[in-house]
């Protein structure tokens, strides 16, 4: 299977570096999988499970909001945050599904709903990953 070089970045570091056969990203309009020879687009994404698959193994992370840019030489990942299931804390993330959910309860205006409901769709995908289901 052909390779192309992936880059997945965080504020914090470089979550992933290397050659991948593919990597499915959750994005606004739906699921989207880049493959090498894909044409070059750039689009947001959402919270959701990404899947890389590299040397014929398919691993599964959760990522946060951000963006995708597909060139010619190589596919980078811009996210707010992305973390394997093992890294992902279930009780932080239980108490931070409950906070969004009360919020989306309480919401005032529609920016406030907006960023609760954001907020919200992080914490259940992280759960979603950390307790190996599928979206």
């Amino acid at each position: 299977m052909n390779k192309f070089n992936l880059e997945i970045i965080t504020p914090e570091k470089v979550f992933f570096s290397g050659e991948a056969e593919s990597v499915n990203i959750p994005s606004i309009g739906g699921a989207c999988t880049i493959m090498a020879g894909h044409q070059p687009m750039v689009f947001a994404t959402e919270p959701g499970t990404i899947s890389i698959t590299a040397d014929g193994a398919t691993r599964e992370a959760f990522m946060s909001e951000g963006f995708i840019e597909v060139r010619p030489d190589k596919t980078i990942v811009f996210s707010e945050a992305v973390e394997w299931p093992e890294d992902i804390d279930e009780r932080r993330a239980q108490a931070a599904k409950e906070r969004a959910e009360e919020m989306v309860r309480r919401n005032r205006s529609a920016a406030e709903y907006q960023l609760n409901r954001l907020a919200l769709q992080r914490a259940f995908a992280r759960l979603r990953v950390k307790r190996g289901r599928k979206e």
